[in-house]
Formats: C-alpha cells, structure tokens, sequence
C-alpha cells in the first residue's frame, strides 16, 4: 500500500535546482536508504517528506492519519529538559504509561547514556543526537525518516541500531554514508543526481550493480546516437534536397535527434595533490598517559608509526580515541610519557569538529587563504581549479561558506587540508557528512597516498577499505589487532570464547571435577545432511540466479518487483542458514578425521 507519493515536485534553493518535476513515493515495508552527492537535496528530500518543508511546484499526498517521526542533524530539546524528559518528549500515551520509562532507559543505555536526569543543555553535540534518537525510535510511527542516524555512534551502537531497524514493522526512510549499514537494512535505495530520482530495487551491494547497468545502458544509448548522428549528417553534407515530404520528415527527425541531450558524466571529486617527502624517522609515542581527574583515557601507549603504515583506532565514545589523536598531532600535551616527531613530518589534521570556518567569508577567500595555488601531480594549479575538482565550480566558489550544506563545508574543510601536502594524515572521523561518492574517492585517494595515515572511524567499511592494523581501547587498555575491522571482530570474537572456555576449564578443575573426553561423531541426520547439503547449496544458488533476472526484467513493475524481491529475501536467507550449517558440519567432519588419525 502507498503511503507517501510525490508527483511532478519541483524544490530551488536560492539559484540551485535540487529537485526538477520528479517523482517518488513510499510503501509499507520500505526500508529506502537516500544516496546522493553533498548538496544534492537529501536532506532537503526527507524535511519535504516530513513536511518540514514545502515543494515549490507539484504535490506530495499521504495516507489519511500518516504517522512519521524524523531524526535531524541538528536537534532542539525543551528548555531546561533533563535526558529522560526529552526521551519521553511525545512519546507518553494510555497505553505506554506504565513500561516507557523503562524502555527510554533501557535504549539510553544501549546508546551509551547513563545519567538520566542530567540537563540535555550541558551535553556535548553527540550525546544530544543519541538522546534524539532514542526519542524518535521509541515513538509509535508509520514511517521513521533518519538523517545521517549513525553519526556519533561507536561501531557497537551502530550494530544494535542497525539489529533494531531491521526487526522494525513500519517503513524507513534514511540518510546514511555507511554502507555496511544500509547493505545490512536497506531493501530499496534512491539516488538523488542532477535533479532527478532514480529508484533501485535491493540494498546497497544490489545499487551498486544496477547503476553500473543503468550507466552502461546510457552509454550505449549515446553511443548509438551518435553513430546514427553522423550517418545522418553525411547524407545532409551530400546535398539531400528538402523538397519532399519524406525528405523534410528526415529532417526532422534529424534535428530532433541532434537536439536531444546526451548522457551527463556523472560528477566525481578528483584528488590529486601531491605529499611532502617523508624522512627516516617519523612519529615516536613513548609510554604516554592522560588522564582528565579521576578519569583515566590512556595508559602507557607506546608505537612507532611507520612509512606507509595505514592504521585504525576504535573503540565505545568517550574512551579518549580523539584525545590520542591530538596527543599525537601535538595539540594537547599528555601528562607523562613523550610524542617525537621527525623534522620532515608534515602533519594533516582532520578534526572530528572541523577548524573554525567564518560563515561570512567566501569559499574561493577560504582556500586562498592555504595557498593561491596548489601543487599537485600533474603541475600547479589555482586555488579555483582546485575547488572545481572538489566539485564547488562557478558560482559556489563565491557563496558565503554559511550557504553550504554541513556535507560541503566538510569537503571544503578537507581540502584546505590536503592542498597543504601533508605527508601524515590525521583523520578523525572523517566519514561523517561525507556522502558516499566522495568517501570512494578518498579512499582511492589514501591508497595511492604516500605517507601514513591515522584515523579514528565508526565506519566499519571504510576501516575494511583503508586500515591494516587497529588499535582497540579495551577495559584492560589499549589492544593491537591486525588487518581491518572484520578480522578484529573475528580475532575479538575468538579471543573472548577462548578466554571464557579457559575459564570454565579452570573452575572444573578447581573443584575437582575432570573434563570428561566424549568421542566425535556424526549423528544419523548430520551424516545425512552433510552428504547432500552441497547441492542443496547450488540449488539455492541458482533460485537466486533467476529470481536476480526476474527481478531486472520486472523493473517497472513495482508490484511483481517487490513480490520477487520479498521471495529472493526468503532464499537468501534459507542459503544463509545452509551456508552456516555447512562450516559447522565440515568442522565437525575435520575434527572427527583428526580424532580417528591421533593428530
């Protein structure tokens, strides 16, 4: 059933177009991840959804008694609220009065708020938004619209969020740079691009692919219309009279090709400036510690970061991930221990709250302001074609910075990093705000960057992409883990059954009882089931074969579209479950082979 249709909506902010007579609309059961470049109008997109805002032509219609509750950037609480009142902020009702209290605490603590009747005023940026998203999911709704909900969420936050939506019943609509997440929630993703909506059936992985079709198909088309293009101008350029009907109709249609627009290149931030040379002795922390009073964040840290090195830092908000960052960059002093920093060390420092920008001052001042012009691979360059490859072109070089969206002004704070040819970067969160397509850039970037890079990230893709090693605050200190945030897990994981299974050893043996040994095998069903669950395996593969090809060629039918994607969902998950039964029989199958030869 339709719950929210947009038709022919047309949205300007000052001079920019965001939205050009384009159509969406809402269905039960969508769970809509929103892509788009910074600027594009998501934000915008989902305020208008909300009706926070107004399209300026074309009309937005919702179902009769529509209930939707929407998540912003920037959230306003009453005055003088405590945490536990501005939870409970509209959510109170007959029915809820006797459990929601101990619903909101119960979620404040999953998000990491403990202080219940705390003032919400003293409160720092992060902690507000965790305390508006409680809010907003404890309500009853229709539709949930979240606006960038996993900003200022540790990466366990981010997997219980991302756990509670999936059960969720009602519709989702939201705004999000981590794709582990919306591969994870999503079963739909639009793309805002060039004033236009385009809908894609799936999550994340499933967009990804069907882009790459939707572009190679525009390709061809192209290509196609300007080979038939040029045919058509030679046999112009050979004299055709227009003197009979059939001629004048050919070139007609002739023109009418020519007019057509073709198919726009999609915009890309380009990055290219090149680093300073980096020398042999780097950066240096000796056995550091700091402590805020009683409140101890880091204890005897020593590394020795290395050329090349690509390294990760993680752990739950407020364990002192940042406060290590600017130890290391020098911007705050430890209380003992010491940070050496090798005389060719040029360090970039992106910071999670950004450097003081003036709203007032323009973006082409701003850059100039870090140099007029920048080196880069290919040569030097001006301060405004350098903006161009950020994507601020024409006349957004010369708007205030107060005019740009909270994901411009993060892309133009990195800039005025990177045209400063650091040789160390320092990035402190850097994903939040930026939208997808600039963190696959930076990502490239960082892969062919010649310097060490250090960051401080919730995003579990981008510590997968970048990182190769990871240091976890840990209640025992700070741990070293190798390769990305999936290996961490799994070693994580690995350590704390080891460690509880040692556990449990010791107190068996303490008490005098022994480990009893009991012989490995197979019972009758497993035996069974292990010889034939590898065809079961291709058979499931292969449902999903042909559900993926009915599913492209049933594109414009949104029913029998979300009937093929509900039924591969089903499959998928039946191959899931086949797919986990299939490591454990093996491993046990590995386990009895070893038992029966003594290894």
């Amino acid at each position: 059933m339709n719950l929210v249709t947009a038709e022919k909506i047309t949205k300007s902010f000052t001079d920019k177009i965001l939205f050009s007579e384009t159509d969406f609309s809402i269905h039960e059961g969508d769970k809509i991840g929103v892509i788009g470049m910074n600027g594009s109008g998501k934000t915008t997109l989902l305020r208008m959804i909300s009706g926070l805002e107004e399209v300026d032509f074309g009309t937005i219609r919702k179902r009769n008694n529509l209930q939707i509750r929407f998540l912003s950037q920037s959230p306003v609480f009453e005055k003088n609220a405590t945490v536990l009142d501005a939870v409970l902020q509209d959510n109170v009702n007959k029915l809820n009065v006797w459990s929601i209290e101990s619903e909101a605490k119960s979620m404040l603590n999953k998000l990491g708020i403990n202080g219940f009747d705390q003032p919400v005023e003293l409160l720092s940026g992060g902690q507000k938004r965790r305390i508006s998203l409680a809010n907003v999911l404890l309500a009853s709704t229709d539709i949930l619209i979240l606006d960038e909900p996993t900003n200022h969420l540790d990466n366990h936050m981010a997997g219980w969020l991302e756990e509670y939506l999936k059960k969720f019943c009602g519709s989702l609509v939201m705004v999000t740079h981590d794709r582990y997440f919306l591969d994870r929630v999503s079963n739909r993703i639009i793309e805002i691009d060039k004033g236009k909506i385009y809908n894609y059936p799936g999550n994340y992985s499933e967009f990804v692919r069907l882009k790459e079709g939707r572009q190679n198909m525009g390709t061809a088309t192209e290509r196609k219309r300007q080979s038939i293009l040029k045919t058509e101008l030679e046999w112009l350029a050979r004299g055709a009279r227009a003197r009979s009907t059939k001629q004048k109709a050919h070139i007609a249609r002739l023109e009418s090709l020519r007019d057509q627009a073709g198919v726009m290149e999609e915009s890309q931030v380009q990055m290219s400036s090149i680093s300073t040379r980096l020398g042999r002795k780097t950066i240096e922390v000796d056995s550091i510690c700091k402590s805020y009073g009683a409140w101890k964040l880091i204890h005897d840290y020593s590394y020795i970061f290395l050329k090349g090195e690509r390294v990760g830092i993680i752990g739950p908000n407020g364990c002192g991930k940042s406060t290590l960052l600017k130890i290391i960059s020098k911007v705050i002093e430890p209380d003992s221990g010491s940070v050496e920093i090798g005389q060719t060390v040029k360090i970039g420092y992106f910071s999670q709250e950004n450097e003081y920008m003036d709203q007032s001052l323009k973006v082409i001042d701003y850059i100039k302001n870090k140099g007029e012009y920048v080196q880069t691979k290919e040569g030097t360059i001006t301060a405004s074609q350098m903006l161009d490859r950020f994507l601020f072109e024409g006349s957004m070089q010369y708007a205030d910075i107060g005019r740009l969206s909270g994901g411009e002004r993060r892309r133009l704070y990195l800039l005025s990093i990177l045209i400063e040819a650091p040789n160390v970067l320092i990035l402190d969160e850097p994903t939040n705000d930026l939208d997808i397509q600039t963190l696959t850039i930076l990502e490239d970037y960082l892969d062919g960057f010649d310097g060490i890079v250090i960051t401080v990230s919730h995003d579990r893709y981008f510590l997968d992409r970048i990182v190769s090693r990871l240091f976890a605050f840990e209640e025992n200190g700070i741990k070293q883990y190798e390769g990305g945030f999936s290996d961490y897990l799994i070693a994580y994981e690995s350590l704390s059954g080891n460690q509880e299974k040692e556990t449990k050893i010791a107190k068996k043996a303490e008490s005098g009882k022994r480990v009893r040994e009991t012989k490995l095998k197979f019972t009758f069903h497993e035996k069974r089931e292990f010889e034939s669950i590898d065809d079961d395996i291709a058979d499931l593969e292969t449902q999903i074969d042909t559900l993926e090809k009915k599913t492209m060629e049933s594109a414009s039918n949104y029913t029998k579209l979300n009937e093929l994607m509900n039924e591969k969902a089903e499959v998928e998950l039946q191959l899931e479950e086949k797919m986990n039964r299939w490591v454990y029989l093996n491993d046990l199958a590995e386990q009895i082979e070893q038992e029966k030869t003594g290894k």
